[in-house]
């Protein structure tokens, strides 16, 4: 009845409309009542066939709403009716979501039948609450990774990103975080996702047993931008839902760069001066405003940020890449090289880096890390030269140590899509390699 009466509240006792003046590529500008229009504001446009096309205004120019289309632009011309809706764009969630899939529209699309609604509103384009107000980032999260539950340890309500080139098994890791992280609610928007690969991640990667605790938001490369970037507004306004209800959220966004690409889009379309590769300003101005809604809330709950990044090829320097880095509080890197050497999840430890290390760990823990981090990284520094075998035994003791435990470390980050592996686990087996000394040693 509160949610009927809100809707009811909503109901605006003059109705604007006005007319298509030109379309122009995915443009539509329509005439009419400027004055009752602004930048997000949703006009229902009636075209030949007699069928509304929902449209979101997107700027002006010359006394006219310049507009796109959240689906298709067939049958819309010249004089076309444009009537102005009155209600901001929002969502009722409510419990019923889980283990449900929706588009960006929140319109189920599961086959399951109708989404039983909520009572309170949730705008799609939140603001982030008051920094002073927001709890602190504490405990840590069992992601059941175990080269990330050691190497970049994430806590509750922490916000990571996971950066790699396509093709290198990101979207595999997505889903072994997805099945395996220890949350109370997981929120997965697919933004600009492959059509094929929707359904195989529901049912093979996700399974019955995620898809019961989980919501998710699903739009496909093939839809208009607005689509895509609304589906990613979605994704947090869903998980803010059930922050608000005191539960420690998962949020997973594949991927943020498909957000931006959206925006880049929206942005070139209403003349936006390209900058560098081509993306607007807009874009840098909105993966703050998306990101930072992710984190710890006001209360109880929280909402632990899982966003890939696909790098442009393989620069993981590029613009998207470069920005969201410098938003998030992590980053996990993964590459083309490890993954064609066979060793997945293509993870490389030493260049990711979680924000809230080491004032998570232990001192015993903190130091083992410290260890194992040395070993790698001097092997690393020297992989070429022992490769080609112009290194000589006993030139260097750090370089024989750190070639005797090499392969038991590469089998440590090693994991199957199938495989979990808790935190108490993770750190024992670690330790464990670590404790096998040199024959050298030994013999001292």
């Amino acid at each position: 009845m509160r949610a009927l009466l809100a809707e009811i509240g909503e109901i605006a006792e003059v109705k604007h409309y006005g007319r298509v003046f030109s379309v122009q590529g995915l443009v539509v500008e329509v005439a009419g009542p400027l004055h009752a229009m602004g930048v997000g504001s949703r006009l229902a446009v009636t075209n030949r066939l007699g069928e509304d096309v929902t449209c979101e205004v997107v700027g002006f120019r010359d006394n006219r709403a310049l507009c796109l289309p959240f689906g298709s632009l067939s049958g819309i011309g010249v004089g076309c009716k444009a009537v102005l809706s009155s209600e901001e764009p929002h969502v009722y969630p409510s419990s019923a979501w889980l283990g449900r899939v929706v588009n960006a529209m929140g319109e189920p699309i599961d086959g399951k039948g109708p989404i039983g609604q909520g009572h309170e509103p949730y705008a799609l384009r939140n603001t982030p609450p008051p920094a002073h107000t927001r709890q602190r980032v504490k405990g840590k999260v069992d992601l059941g990774v175990r080269a990330l539950n050691t190497f970049t340890t994430c806590c509750r309500g922490q916000r990571m990103g996971i950066f790699a080139g396509s093709g290198v098994g990101k979207s595999v890791l997505l889903s072994m975080l997805a099945r395996n992280t220890a949350c109370d609610v997981a929120v997965i928007g697919l933004i600009g996702e492959r059509g094929r690969e929707v359904q195989e991640f529901i049912e093979d990667d996700l399974g019955p047993e995620g898809l019961a605790r989980s919501v998710v938001v699903v739009a496909t490369s093939d839809e208009p931008a607005l689509m895509r970037r609304q589906a990613a507004y979605l994704t947090l306004a869903l998980a803010e839902y059930f922050r608000d209800l005191d539960k420690d959220v998962l949020c997973m966004m594949d991927s943020v760069t498909r957000f931006a690409i959206a925006q880049r889009e929206i942005g070139l379309s209403t003349g936006e001066p390209p900058t560098t590769k081509g993306y607007t300003p807009t874009v840098f101005a909105e993966l703050p405003k998306l990101l930072e809604r992710a984190g710890p809330g006001t209360g109880q709950g929280s909402i632990t940020g899982l966003f890939t990044v696909l790098v442009d090829g393989d620069d993981h320097n590029e613009p998207v890449a470069d920005a969201v880095r410098a938003i998030l509080d992590g980053h996990i890197v993964m590459e083309r090289a490890i993954a064609e050497r066979g060793r997945y999840p293509a993870i490389n430890v030493l260049k990711s880096v979680s924000r809230t290390m080491p004032d998570c760990n232990a001192l015993d823990e903190n130091a083992l890390i410290r260890r194992a981090r040395t070993l790698m990284a001097t092997y690393s520094d020297m992989e070429e030269l022992i490769r080609l075998g112009a290194y000589r035994a006993g030139s260097d003791p750090l370089v024989d140590e750190a070639i005797h435990y090499q392969p038991a470390l590469e089998a440590y980050l090693a994991q199957r899509k199938d495989e979990a592996s808790d935190l108490a686990t993770g750190y024992a087996a670690l330790a464990e390699i670590l404790a096998d000394k040199p024959v050298s040693e030994e013999i001292e």
